[in-house]
């Protein structure tokens, strides 16, 4: 019996078992479904977005967004993106924004005062305006808490506080000769999100709580 001229071991070992030589792996299957998150994913990914705000890598509009992103992801895709500009693990040591002086009182007294772009608040902080005016704007803020509190007075003067959308508000006080208003925007509250807590006391003055979009949300 003449035997076949074999070019390979393989092919002898296969040819002597009576196999033929198992064929190459095709393409992968491209219409396999993703694979679906799971709400310990979900949870995970909003974890991590948290520590990204903490370090100062997501201002607090940009965390409202994808957190809502987050908890409405049908696959584990989807949340890959969500964080895919954030690092793997935490870092060991305190990034440099913490040194950073944390603002807890914004005082105007005849005058004005403004907090805007990338600062960190206070978890507790106080705003004050007699015969002036403060301005505080969250929306680019770097918040670590899970909520936070500002105390405003305002006497014969006027304090507007400016949070991103989708962020959910609590607003409690008294206003004498003067007026407290919140004005909502048209999303609901997201989720995971920090609170905010505004504590207004005005007297012949006013304090303003409202949402202003800042534009390019992200889209999972």
């Amino acid at each position: 019996m003449v035997l076949p001229r074999l070019r390979s071991p393989q092919e002898g070992l296969h040819a002597l078992r009576g196999l033929s030589p198992r064929p190459a792996a095709g393409p992968p299957d491209e219409t396999r479904p993703a694979l679906r998150a799971s709400d310990s994913e979900r949870e995970r990914t909003v974890t991590k977005l948290r520590d990204g705000a903490g370090d100062g890598r997501l201002t607090f509009d940009e965390l409202a967004q994808r957190t809502e992103l987050a908890y409405g992801a049908t696959t584990a895709g989807e949340l890959e993106r969500l964080v895919a500009d954030l690092p793997d693990t935490a870092p060991q040591t305190a990034p440099a924004l913490s040194a950073h002086k944390r603002r807890r009182w914004n005082v105007a007294i005849m005058g004005g005062c403004e907090r805007r772009g990338r600062w960190r608040p206070a978890p507790r902080s106080v705003a004050l305006a007699v015969m002036g005016g403060v301005g505080i704007d969250l929306r680019e803020a770097t918040i670590e808490e899970r909520e936070v509190v500002i105390t405003t007075v305002a006497v014969m003067g006027g304090v507007e506080v400016i949070v991103p959308e989708g962020v959910e508000v609590q607003l409690s006080g008294f206003a004498i000769m003067g007026g407290n208003e919140h004005r909502p925007g048209s999303a609901p509250a997201r989720p995971g999100t920090p609170v905010v807590h505004v504590r207004a006391f005005s007297l012949m003055g006013g304090v303003e709580v409202r949402v202003k979009h800042t534009g390019g949300e992200l889209q999972a």
